[in-house]
């Protein structure tokens, strides 16, 4: 058995076949693609209009068809299918899936109310018969509003207040709802959509539409979990204590380099033990992963993570991953400024040891409030004398620092040249989101500043 000071020695960056990533416009073009290809298949089965019942009909034919696209593109997005996840990023698909959950849902209100009004006028009626009318009379309607009931329960719980006020597990288990909806609603639109009755090929391609889509997302997302849960066969190795609060989880495994996980990327992890067993969260990679151990490093901030200093050896692990773009693939520059504020050290870490760069070429700041926060300090220590870097630490009050440790005059004072590095940003959200103003005015671009957030 490995002791600890051979786990947390200095390696360095292995190089192999690269993983494939996706950019952002292989995902925006497609779907901006598939939106004129919805809009063409309205235009192509609507000869005319007449009427202002017309007009309004069909403007929930269209709010209906792009709510439908909607629904699968978002579904999409969450599939975890690898080259999105490695090149897009986890957390820029998961913002993407929250600014579309709000029009989508936008989009299903609109349709609902624009078709009953529309129907409403044609009939020379009002709306609330003719909302009994069609739920009554029509196929797979009742079906649909149970549907959009449940789109818009869900899209109320995954606003930002609502979320704020509930645990993470709760409203992942009110999110599934969501696959209950998209099956309720699926028939709707075979049975009482305009563009789908009349025309098999556009059945056809539609339905091969879902299947494609509910085909990653159960091979992703259950399939190759489980798979790799029997490949793997991950065990809790060790849990070691690094500062108050803090531990490190070590899990060894069999071909874990198979996964072919980089540092910088996180797992959902799920511990099988009796009270920890339901629950997947994510953790990132503390360390580069080896062929056979991985490690994690958590601070307890509630149930979940202070359970984990309890581990015992032994306990088995499920892991789904690896996840994230917060990796080596984003550079552009020769010289790196690692900024890491608090517990967001632990992916920053990794990246410090693996990151390929000549000696002076890459320098790690790290911000914690008291020394006591401070984490692996001996391990950056090692890697900063290995590999000929420089590391820095910003430790304190703002008080006591006399300032903003984080300002651009402090950040250029560190680095004169910042302007030319590529600068990773990891911490608490409030200090990402200063950091990255003060690195836009210290003269760094935009495009490379990278920074990943695990609060989903």
């Amino acid at each position: 058995m490995t002791t600890l000071d051979e786990r947390t020695a200095v390696h360095r960056p292995r190089t192999g076949r690269r993983p494939v990533r996706a950019r952002p416009e292989h995902v925006l073009v497609p779907v901006g693609l598939g939106v004129a290809a919805v809009i063409a298949l309205w235009w192509h089965d609507t000869p005319s209009i007449t009427g202002f019942g017309d007009w309004l009909t069909n403007a929930g034919r269209i709010t209906g068809l792009l709510a439908g696209y909607a629904t699968v593109v978002l579904v999409a997005l969450m599939a975890r299918i690898p080259a999105l996840e490695r090149g897009v990023g986890t957390d820029r698909l998961a913002r993407w899936h929250a600014m579309g959950g709000r029009y989508m849902v936008s989009l299903v209100v609109a349709h609902a109310l624009l078709i009953i009004w529309g129907y409403a006028v044609t009939a020379h009626t009002d709306v609330v018969h003719q909302t009994t009318t069609l739920l009554v009379s029509y196929p797979d309607v009742l079906m649909a509003s149970v549907a959009g009931l449940l789109f818009v329960g869900v899209g109320i719980v995954s606003a930002r207040a609502a979320r704020r006020r509930m645990r993470y597990e709760t409203w992942y288990y009110l999110h599934l709802y969501t696959y209950l909806a998209i099956a309720l609603a699926f028939s709707h639109q075979f049975a009482t959509g305009a563009d789908f009755m009349t025309s098999l090929p556009a059945r056809a391609l539609w339905a091969a539409l879902y299947i494609t889509v509910g085909a990653l997302l159960v091979w992703y997302r259950c399939v190759m979990p489980v798979r790799g849960a029997l490949r793997y066969r991950m065990r809790v190795e060790g849990v070691y204590r690094e500062a108050p609060g803090v531990v490190s989880v070590w899990v060894q495994g069999r071909h874990l380099d198979e996964l072919r996980a980089e540092a910088g990327q996180f797992f959902r992890w799920r511990f099988l033990t009796r009270d920890l067993w339901w629950a997947s969260n994510p953790y990132s990679l503390s360390a580069p992963p080896r062929p056979d151990m991985l490690r994690i490093t958590v601070k307890t901030f509630g149930e979940h993570s202070g359970a984990l200093s309890r581990l015992r050896p032994g306990t088995r692990v499920f892991a789904e991953g690896p996840y994230g773009a917060f990796t080596e693939g984003r550079r552009r520059q020769r010289k790196v400024l690692l900024l890491a504020g608090g517990v967001g050290i632990t992916p920053v870490r990794a990246l410090f040891e693996t990151l390929p760069a000549a000696p002076g070429d890459l320098t790690l700041v790290y911000r914690a409030t008291d020394w006591s926060d401070v984490v692996f300090q001996e391990e950056l220590g090692r890697i900063a004398a290995a590999r000929g870097a420089a590391l820095h630490y910003l430790v304190g009050s703002r008080r006591d620092l006399g300032g903003d440790p984080l300002s651009p005059a402090v950040l250029t004072r560190i680095l004169p040249d910042l302007s030319t590095h590529d600068v990773y940003v990891c911490g608490p959200e409030g200090m990402v989101r200063a950091a990255k103003a003060a690195l836009r005015q210290a003269g760094v671009p935009r495009r490379r500043v990278h920074d990943e957030s695990f609060e989903f």
